[in-house]
């Protein structure tokens, strides 16, 4: 015998409570009788014996709140096995929108490469739901949805110059992923952790490595836990890029530069390659460096394939029978009956009917005389 949540059994405490208070209720009302009279007297002057009912009635309520607590804790008893299938995968695009991401190292530039290859991405992931996180200082989300035409346009539409916030912060667009991950579980997953495993969760972080703020790694913890697999891809050479800047229109200013008048170049560094393949390994992902001409998702997509065919094998596992109906059934029919029960049953007293007594008439009397 085993419980699904056995701490509600400590409910179960207040049965003796309650036959203590109905006890002592019963107590009260024989000592209130005495007082008004011989007991004999007051039982007769009453119409109908209340007290079995009332006693009837509380064993009913009593033995029906106990058996209540008892469904409530979710009696397991027997166990079977059944096969569990896969039923997709979820997907979070974790996209850099930082301005370093203007960089044209990769042509016609980092951001604008790795939309383009995400399109095509997103055609693999047939019936896979999808979101997305677009991050620099901030994040910005989209919500998890099957139609990937909608995610498309979300990613086509945004810029690095639309970010409330600069920077990078890899540790947040990670936690914004996990959180957008969990609040996509419909509502029998997260009754059921069995069945949370029936579907694989994965992000995909795509990023040029200059991480400005936050734990990355710490995140990528947070992640492990949660089961979600990281799939981090480096984008950018090992040489200083220049990052450009653009006028509202899209037309091209110039570099940016420092307080100093230097121009400002961006790098994929050893350090943010560390970093992202430690992401990776924490989380039982993958690190994929984006190779030149492309950002390196034909590597990922392949790897996303093998974990989808992977779990939508078979898997056998046990599952303990729920008995917790032995126990509401008979609550129901207890409380039921406790409530149709009167608080006493009355009756009719039978009287002895007398004779009626006949009338004399006063004209047999004159005859009589």
């Amino acid at each position: 015998m085993t419980w699904r949540d056995g701490d509600m059994l400590w409910f179960l405490l207040l049965v003796p409570a309650m036959i203590g208070l109905l006890v002592l209720r019963w107590r009260l009302r024989s000592r209130a009788t005495k007082r008004f009279g011989d007991p004999s007297t007051v039982a007769a002057l009453v119409a109908g014996r209340a007290s079995g009912w009332r006693a009837a009635r509380a064993v009913l309520w009593v033995l029906g709140f106990a058996l209540v607590v008892i469904a409530l804790a979710g009696p397991q008893y027997g166990s079977r096995t059944r096969w569990l299938r896969q039923r997709g995968t979820d997907v979070v695009i974790a996209l850099d929108f930082s301005k370093s991401m203007l960089a044209r190292d990769v042509r016609p530039s980092r951001i604008d490469r790795a939309k383009a290859e995400l399109v095509r991405f997103l055609d693999e992931l047939e019936g896979d739901r999808v979101g997305v996180v677009a991050f620099a200082g901030e994040t910005m989300e989209f919500p998890m949805t099957i139609d990937h035409g909608a995610v498309g346009l979300f990613l086509r539409d945004l810029g690095p110059y639309d970010m409330p916030v600069g920077g990078t912060a890899i540790g947040r667009a990670l936690i914004s992923s996990k959180r957008l991950l969990e609040r996509s579980e419909r509502p029998a997953d997260r009754v059921d952790e069995e069945r949370q495993q029936e579907r694989g969760r994965v992000v995909v972080l795509l990023t040029d490595g200059e991480d400005h703020e936050g734990d990355p790694l710490e995140a990528a913890e947070e992640l492990a836990e949660a089961g979600i697999k990281v799939y981090a891809v480096g984008i950018g050479s090992r040489s200083g890029e220049p990052v450009p800047t653009y006028s509202q229109d899209g037309t091209w200013t110039g570099y940016m530069r420092d307080d100093d008048g230097n121009v400002v170049t961006t790098a994929f560094t050893e350090e943010g390659e560390e970093t992202l393949r430690s992401v990776a390994e924490i989380t039982d992902g993958h690190f994929v460096r984006a190779r030149e001409g492309g950002v390196g998702l034909e590597e990922v997509r392949r790897r996303i394939r093998r974990l989808k065919q992977g779990e939508r094998q078979s898997r056998q596992v046990t599952v303990h029978e729920d008995r917790y109906a032995l126990a509401l059934l008979p609550a129901f029919l207890f409380l039921l009956l406790e409530a149709l029960l009167p608080e006493a049953f009355i009756g009719r007293r039978r009287r002895k009917k007398r004779p009626p007594k006949k009338k004399k008439r006063p004209g047999l009397e004159k005859v009589k005389r």
